[in-house]
Parts: structure tokens; C-alpha cells; sequence
């Protein structure tokens, strides 16, 4: 119950509400004025042109999220673990014992345990299971798949081209952290790795030789021709895409926006506030989802090659499990020693050797080679893939049935799965190095420079395998089982000069790829595991590290290629919609950001404009009118011809007419 002195202040309270509103509803007449009340000056004839101007340039522009977090909120190169956690909070992120995210962190880890130890217990079932989703996907899905790839390069051209071009991601005086050079080297080491080796002799070998695509015709130069430009559509544009997409969009949120390093923020844009609850945990959930598949896919590639160098090498006599599950264990254990020792010493030290290694063995195989032959392998290819381009990339294999769509689902529909789960890993590492480019900047980098150098490369490799085949000793093609990839490299090499030192070259690139990709993708899950902090615990690391490696040897034990195959194609179905509401997203952002430069800059214009006309009237619109009264003799009027009101108007439009 309330006590006397609270009810009359109550109505107290009450009557000073009444009489409030009976002011409002007795309020004066725009004439007129309360006594006390002081009258508003007269608005000056600046704010009226600036009314004038607010008028011109019409509503500003629906916010589509929160326009940018304020500087004191970011974090900052060298906050702390605590001032970082307090900024995470303050953002919606609120992480637990461990300084890990628990609503990203256990369902993270629950599922891929889960999945790691079904690999290894039923690896039968196991890889049954994979490949029905793997032949499901293919067969019902292979259009969408290849749709929304070609759909990501159209989007990708027109944002480029787009007056989003001039856009920077940062602070508009942001200059880029790095070097033009050193920024090119870094896109062209973290899109691709391992596969390049892998696949660089074998892939453009075996559409020439034992498995053509489906529906080809013509003879042995024109299928050659064929099979370098579909190399070309599986490692040009079309990946470089698809990370060109996720990594705008993620840069935008982290360098323009101030929001810290996972995915959800990037749509923000599009999901509001709904990105701090269920969501966005959804989102950051599949996107670590496709990093751990899309590694542990390129890491059982990778020991299958290494294990087919040590054969040829002779230091092995046969590939099998058990050397492959120990190649595994000790790279991956090189890689938890990359993770301990820290980013700047572990990873960027190894990335730079391993981008030197992977040069020289390219340049070796050029020209200790058939020179002349390679560098008119490159010249032609690049022809036949732009006379082909369209027709390969909307390809679906309507009208070669069965055949066409086990094609698809070996090679083309792998790949577009692949890129996709790789797409969170690279389109966030990136992302990081942008900082300072301008949109029209990342995305000419990101599609161009990593292309012509994936280009030039599996020109060299795989056109010495074409060489050998076509026109050497043509034994890299088994009558039996076809062209075995991971052999194919190791062949071309040992038929070199220095074949055996190159063949050694080529095993270290492949093991510091394993490291490096380890050890850079479990830096990338670790954060978004961890909320988006940018220095994630160590512990965590580590344990992605090795579920990555394990995770590997499951697929591997479940069916081998084919395995990691379908893990690959079955995580990129969900993450391929969030890439879609990416941009979505993204053009918002941009229109948004667009609209309001130009706003700025109309305003900027105008008041150009205006301090223009205020310095020199005369000279830009004639004699300035004056208020001087005329005094002429014949404007004196007699009583009955004095003007009406509204008759000096009449009169004096009258006059500017005439």
C-alpha cells in the first residue's frame, strides 16, 4: 500500500500531467505567443539554403544495420585478452571458460567427433553413407551447384565494374598494409595448396587420355586442347569467385563496419540483430563445419601424394593404410608444433619458404623440360578456355546421362563443393590482409592474379604430362586403372634431369602445404569458435589441429578419394546459401555506403556552389537587385492609380517575362 505523502504526490504528479496537456491543447496560434515565452529567430538566409539543399537531396538513405561501431568499441592491435573479451560483449559475444564461443565451440566439436569416430568405427557404412549424399547431391542438385558458381562470377564482375568500385574497406584514408607484391603472393598461397601439386600433372592428363568428359569429340589435339581449358574452369575464375564473394563481404563487416572476424557479421546487413543469437550461431556453426571438411580433404590428398613420391623414391614398396594414417599423425603433429609456436613465427615462416619451394619446382619443370612446348601449352590453352568458357561452365550434363552425371560428380561438382568448403578458411584469411584496398581493388586481385598463376602453372606441370604421354615415352597412363594423380607427378619428374632432388622438392611442398593449411585453418576455426577473437587459446588450436588430422584418417578409412570427395560436396550444401545471402547482403552495405557518398558529395558541391555565388553575384547572375526605393518622377501616382496589393508583383513578373 502506498503512504498519504506518496498519493499526493501521485496527484500531484497526475495534475501537472493534466495541466500539461491543457497547454498542449490551448496551445497559440502560430501568431501568436505565450507570455514568457521567447519567440524563435528568424531561421538566416544560410539555413534557408540549407534547407533548400536538405530538400535537393531528399531522404538519406534506410540504414540496413548498424552503420559502423565506434572506434573505442573495435578492437584494437594491442588491446588484451580482457579489454578483448569486454569489447566482444559489448558487440553481443559472450564467451566462456576458455575464452571460447559455447554456442559455436561444443556443437562445433560434438559433431565432428561424432562424425571422426563413426569414420573409423564403420568405415564400410561409413563411406556407403557418403556416397549415397555424394550421388543424391550430384544427380538431383548439380545444376544448383553449378548455377550459383556461375552466378558468383557475374556477381563478383558487376560490384568490380559497379560505381561500388571506389568503396574502400576501411577508413576512407586507410592505405593497404601490405605491399602490392607481397599482397598477390599472399591470395595466390591460400587458395589453393595442396590441390595444385596434386592435381597439376594428373587432372589435364586424364581428360586427355583415360577419362574425357562425357560428349567430347574430335581427335587427340582437340580433346588436349579440351582438357586444359576444363582445368582452367575448375582452378580459375570459378573458385577464385566464390572466395571473392565471402571474403568482400567479411572484409567490408571487419574493416568498414569495426565488427571482429567471423562470418555472421557479414550479415548482418541483411539479419539485424539476429545475427547475435541462433542465427548467426548457425551460421558460424556450418562455416566451421566446411573448413574442417574442406582441410581434412586437401590433407588425405596430400599424404596420398607424399605416400606415391615415397614409393617412386623407393623408400616404400607399396601405398598403404597404415602409411598413410602415419604420414597423418606426424604432419599433423608438425602442424600442432606450428600452432604452439604462434602465427607470425609457425605459419608466415613457412608460407614464405614453401612459396619459394613451390616457384623453383615450377621453374625447374619449365626448363629442364620441353620449354618451347609449355610456353605454347599456356598460349593455347588460355585460347580454348575462352572459346570454351561459357559452354563448361553451364555444362550439367543434360544430355549425357548417367555417364555425364558420375563425370560431374568425379570432377566438376567435387570441385565447386571444395572451393565452397574452403571458401569460410580463405575468404577470412583474405579478408585480414585487405585492409585499405578498395572493393574495385580486391576483387580485380582476387579473380585476376591468382588465375593467370594457376593458369601458367598447370600449363607447365600438366602440359609435361601431355608431352610424355603425346609425344615421349607415353607411359603415365595405366591400361588398367588410368591415370593415377598422385603417381602422375612423381613420373614427369623422375623422367627429368635432376628427377630425383625435384622429386624430394616436390614432397617438402606438399608436407608444408599440409602444415601451413593445418595450421592456418585451425587458426580460422579457432576464431570463429572463439567469437571472433583475434588471438584464440592455444589449447583450442591445437585440439582443431588434430580433429583435422583425425577427421582425415576417418575419410580416408571410409573409402579413400571418393570419401573426402563426398564429405566435400555434402558440407558445401548449406554453407552455398549462406554464400548466396553473402551477397545479398553485401549489396545492401554497398548501396547504403554508396548513397551516403553521394550525399556527401552533392552537399560538398553545393556548398561549393553557394560560397561561389556569395563572393561574385554580379559577375554569375548580372546586376544585383537592391532594395533602393525608385524615386523617378513618373512613378509618382495621384490617388486614384496607386497600386493594388499583389499589383508590384504582377508587375514585376510581368517585366522578367518581357
Amino acid at each position: 500500500m502506498s503512504s498519504p505523502e506518496d498519493e499526493t504526490t501521485q496527484g500531484s504528479a497526475a495534475n501537472h500531467d493534466q495541466a500539461v496537456v491543457g497547454q498542449q491543447v490551448a496551445a497559440p496560434s502560430p501568431g501568436e505567443h505565450s507570455p514568457g515565452e521567447q519567440q524563435a529567430p528568424a531561421p538566416s538566409p544560410g539555413d534557408r539554403q540549407e534547407s533548400l539543399a536538405q530538400d535537393a537531396l531528399g531522404d538519406p538513405p534506410e540504414k540496413p544495420a548498424e552503420e559502423r561501431v565506434p572506434e573505442h568499441a573495435q578492437i584494437a592491435e594491442n588491446d588484451t585478452d580482457e579489454e578483448i573479451v569486454a569489447k566482444l560483449r559489448r558487440q553481443g559475444v559472450h564467451l566462456g571458460r576458455g575464452m571460447v564461443f559455447p554456442n559455436v565451440f561444443w556443437p562445433s566439436i560434438i559433431v565432428v567427433v561424432a562424425i571422426t569416430v563413426l569414420t573409423m568405427v564403420f568405415p564400410d557404412t561409413s563411406g556407403a553413407v557418403l556416397t549415397s549424399i555424394q550421388t543424391w547431391i550430384t544427380v538431383n542438385l548439380g545444376w544448383y551447384y553449378m548455377l550459383i558458381i556461375a552466378g558468383f562470377i557475374v556477381f563478383t564482375l558487376i560490384v568490380c565494374f559497379s560505381r561500388f568500385g571506389k568503396i574502400k574497406l576501411g577508413n576512407d584514408d586507410d592505405e593497404p598494409e601490405f605491399s602490392t607484391l607481397s599482397w598477390f603472393s599472399m591470395l595466390f598461397a591460400a587458395g589453393m595448396g595442396i590441390g595444385l601439386v596434386f592435381y597439376g600433372v594428373g587432372e589435364p592428363l586424364t581428360y586427355a587420355t583415360s577419362d574425357p568428359k562425357p560428349g567430347w569429340t574430335g581427335n587427340q589435339a582437340e580433346i588436349a586442347k579440351l582438357s586444359m581449358a576444363q582445368t582452367f574452369i575448375h582452378w580459375g575464375l570459378h573458385p577464385w569467385a566464390v572466395y571473392a564473394v565471402i571474403g568482400l563481404s567479411v572484409a567490408y563487416a571487419i574493416h568498414r563496419r569495426g565488427r571482429p572476424v567471423s562470418i555472421r557479421w557479414a550479415l548482418e546487413p541483411l539479419f539485424g540483430e539476429r545475427v547475435k543469437g541462433r542465427l548467426g550461431d548457425l551460421i558460424d556453426i556450418l562455416a566451421v563445419f566446411g573448413t574442417i571438411f574442406g582441410i581434412a580433404t586437401s590433407l588425405g590428398l596430400g599424404v596420398q601424394q607424399i605416400s606415391a613420391g615415397l614409393v617412386a623414391m623407393g623408400v616404400v614398396d607399396a601405398v598403404s593404410s597404415t602409411l598413410l594414417i602415419v604420414l597423418i599423425v606426424v604432419i599433423t603433429l608438425l602442424a600442432t608444433m606450428s600452432v604452439v609456436s604462434g602465427l607470425g613465427k609457425g605459419i608466415k615462416w613457412l608460407s614464405n619458404i614453401n612459396l619459394s619451394l613451390a616457384a623453383l619446382l615450377l621453374i625447374s619443370v619449365l626448363l629442364l623440360g620441353p620449354t618451347l612446348f609449355l610456353l605454347q601449352n599456356f598460349v593455347e590453352s588460355l585460347g580454348s578456355y575462352l572459346d570454351n568458357v561459357l559452354n563448361l561452365t553451364f555444362d550439367v550434363g543434360a544430355y549425357t546421362g548417367e555417364e555425364g552425371a558420375a563425370w560431374g560428380a568425379t570432377w566438376t561438382i567435387f570441385y565447386w563443393g571444395w572451393w565452397i568448403s574452403w571458401a569460410p578458411f580463405v575468404g577470412v584469411f583474405i579478408a585480414r590482409i585487405s585492409r585499405g584496398r578498395t572493393v574495385r581493388e580486391f576483387i580485380g586481385g582476387v579473380l585476376l592474379v591468382p588465375t593467370l598463376l594457376g593458369f601458367f602453372w598447370f600449363s607447365v606441370m600438366g602440359g609435361a604430362g601431355l608431352y610424355r604421354q603425346l609425344f615421349g615415352a607415353g607411359d603415365l597412363v595405366d591400361p588398367e586403372v588410368g591415370v593415377v594423380a598422385e603417381e602422375a607427378l612423381f613420373d614427369v619428374l623422375n623422367g627429368l634431369p635432376l628427377g630425383a632432388i625435384l622429386s624430394v622438392l616436390a614432397i617438402v611442398v606438399i608436407a608444408i602445404f599440409f602444415i601451413t593449411s593445418s595450421d592456418s585453418g585451425s587458426l580460422v576455426v579457432d576464431m570463429l569458435a572463439s567469437g571472433g577473437h583475434p588471438n584464440p587459446p592455444i589449447w583450442s588450436r591445437v585440439l582443431f589441429a588434430l580433429l583435422e588430422g583425425a577427421l582425415a584418417i576417418g575419410l580416408l578409412l571410409a573409402g579413400g578419394l571418393g570419401a573426402l570427395q563426398a564429405a566435400a560436396i555434402a558440407t558445401a550444401l548449406p554453407f552455398s546459401l549462406v554464400l548466396l545471402a553473402m551477397c545479398v547482403a553485401t549489396l545492401r552495405s554497398l548501396s547504403y555506403d554508396q548513397a551516403k557518398r553521394d550525399r556527401k558529395a552533392l552537399r560538398e558541391r553545393y556548398k561549393l556552389f553557394r560560397g561561389l555565388l556569395t563572393e561574385d553575384f554580379d559577375e554569375a547572375l548580372g546586376r544585383q537587385v537592391d532594395s533602393r526605393i525608385d524615386y523617378r518622377i513618373d512613378r509618382t501616382r495621384g490617388i486614384f492609380d496607386r497600386p493594388q496589393p499583389g499589383e508590384a508583383r504582377r508587375w514585376f513578373q510581368r517585366s522578367r517575362r518581357e
